[in-house]
């Protein structure tokens, strides 16, 4: 454990919050680059797949007949960029369009059954990647992390909808 810590230190040059923060930002970059990021990643390139184009695959996963630009929202980018990426996963046979029902001008995503096979094949790496990382954690410690990355997400999403016009 001591080699994990030597190897995402940092030097500490500012106090309090913002080194928590410059902390945080480091160990998610260093976790970002581990087996874990590495295993999705090699799939994703098998697939030809951009890291961007299985968000909005995972995305369309959980929120089936979604409009296009809740996507857009979801990601804080265009409708353009998005169609984009859409446009892509069309071509590979993994998202179909449709229109929503009572207003045509509304595009809405859904997968192909080829793209739902994927989303699932992904989502289970995903998962024994992040297993074999816990398994090298004790139960308490796995506790303390989950309640952890919970509070921290609570945070974000409270600090997104109070940013919100």
């Amino acid at each position: 454990m001591l080699t994990a810590r030597r190897r995402t230190a940092r030097p500490r040059r500012a106090s309090g919050l913002s080194a928590d923060a410059q902390r945080l930002l480091d160990l998610l970059n260093a976790l970002g680059s581990t087996t874990f990021r590495q295993m999705v990643w090699q799939r994703l390139s098998e697939l030809d797949l951009t890291f961007a184009q299985s968000q909005v695959l995972f995305h369309v996963n959980d929120h089936p007949g979604c409009p296009m630009g809740d996507v857009a929202k979801a990601f804080g980018v265009t409708l353009p960029a998005v169609t984009h990426i859409v446009d892509r996963l069309e071509q590979k046979g993994l998202m179909a369009r449709g229109a929503v029902p009572g207003d045509r001008r509304v595009t809405a995503l859904e997968l192909t059954a080829n793209g739902r096979a994927l989303a699932q094949e992904l989502h289970a790496t995903r998962t024994r990647a992040m297993e074999a990382i816990l398994t090298r954690v004790s139960p308490a410690e796995r506790r303390r992390i989950v309640d952890g990355v919970e509070s921290l997400v609570d945070a974000a999403l409270r600090a997104s909808e109070e940013s919100r016009p």
